[in-house]
């Protein structure tokens, strides 16, 4: 496997383990295992800092002159990364607005 598809296989690896988490904090949510969510949303946040230091690399290099070629891999990786940062917000507002109905029960 070259560099370029380690880096795309990188990307895609913590983005899936962000979306995952953070969905399995939705659900403990549901149950009304808050703690539970918030530890499972900071693994989530933790993974997602992966896949961005991973991003940030490839854009340093660009910036230095040093070109990725972008191939269907490295754009389903960004694809991954984008969607599980959304996935994650929205989650996050899900899980307080779950706070606030149990809050009122």
């Amino acid at each position: 496997m070259n560099t370029n598809e380690e880096t795309s296989f990188g990307i895609i690896a913590s983005s899936g383990a962000t979306r995952s988490l953070a969905f399995e904090a939705l659900e403990e949510a549901k149950q009304g295992h808050f703690d539970k969510a918030k530890e499972l949303l900071h693994q989530a946040d933790e993974m997602s800092l992966e896949a961005h230091n991973i991003q940030t690399a490839l854009l340093t290099k660009e910036a230095q002159g040093d070109h990725t070629p972008v191939d269907v891999l490295l754009v389903h990786a960004q694809d991954h990364l984008m969607t599980s940062i959304l996935a994650k917000e929205l989650i996050e507002q899900m899980i307080e607005l779950y706070k606030r109905l149990d809050d009122r029960a």
